[in-house]
């Protein structure tokens, strides 16, 4: 697998496309982006050729504000084609293989029923625009208690919307820290998820510090992970404790987990 380093959470001490730098000399194998902005991309073309990080994913645009994405909610739909589009054009600019959607924090006022009609049509939209680019889709369920309000929260319905969405560039971002904190049992939860896998993403909980510094047992996880056959990435995305260069100490171990 690759270890990866989020660089809209770690090495923030320095601007972004000099993470890439700080990344490859920590020991990390490529990085993912939450929300670049088209500002960033020259900048960050120029750091992935000198350092030879790929960028393997990245989040389209989330709305504006304090909004936490698009295709759930009802009437935003242009909106939404408007940042796959944008998300689009920075993918094939950096080389992503992956990119991220929320599914966001629809109105108090919205049915539910019609949010889920507006997240499965929007998913496949954007898994449409995607596919022709040669770009994998996640969707990632996210905890309420980080995202009050969030739409997707938990595996079954993260699954029950990849199920009905039924579209063959379309998976699960599944992160060990949100899903430590809906599920019961973590390693259940991702045997369960195995086939619909298409992107990990760690951290420890509570705090979602480095891992370590919480209850989530990454040595189970990851054994756990390695039996749904997942080889792919999988990416810090955790608040550093400090300074992100004094609390690496996990590595060594974690990728010894990997193998």
């Amino acid at each position: 697998m690759q270890l990866t380093a989020n660089l809209s959470m770690l090495f923030g001490e320095m601007p972004l496309a000099q993470r890439l730098g700080a990344a490859r000399k920590a020991g990390f194998d490529a990085v993912e982006i939450q929300f670049p902005q088209d500002s960033d991309i020259a900048a960050l073309q120029a750091a992935v050729a000198e350092t030879g990080l790929p960028v393997v994913l990245i989040n389209v645009p989330r709305g504006t504000g304090d909004e936490v994405g698009l295709p759930a909610l009802p009437g935003r739909e242009e909106d939404f084609r408007a940042a796959v589009a944008q998300c689009a054009r920075q993918a094939r600019a950096l080389g992503v293989r992956k990119v991220n959607v929320l599914a966001g924090r629809p109105p108090a006022n919205a049915a539910p029923a019609d949010c889920r009609r507006a997240l499965i049509a929007n998913l496949r939209h954007a898994a449409g625009v995607m596919a022709d680019i040669g770009v994998k889709v996640m969707v990632e369920p996210v905890n309420p208690h980080d995202v009050p309000g969030f739409f997707l929260t938990g595996l079954a319905p993260a699954l029950s919307v990849l199920a009905e969405a039924d579209h063959p560039n379309l998976f699960l971002q599944f992160d060990l820290y949100h899903m430590a904190i809906t599920e019961p049992d973590l390693c259940a939860a991702l045997a369960q998820a195995g086939p619909h896998i298409g992107h990990v993403q760690f951290a420890d909980t509570p705090g979602r510090h480095e891992p370590g510094t919480g209850r989530i047992d990454f040595a189970a996880a990851l054994a756990a992970l390695r039996a749904t056959g997942y080889a792919d990435a999988i990416a810090a995305e955790y608040r550093p404790d400090g300074r992100t260069e004094d609390g690496l100490g996990w590595m060594a171990g974690f990728r010894k987990a990997l193998t």
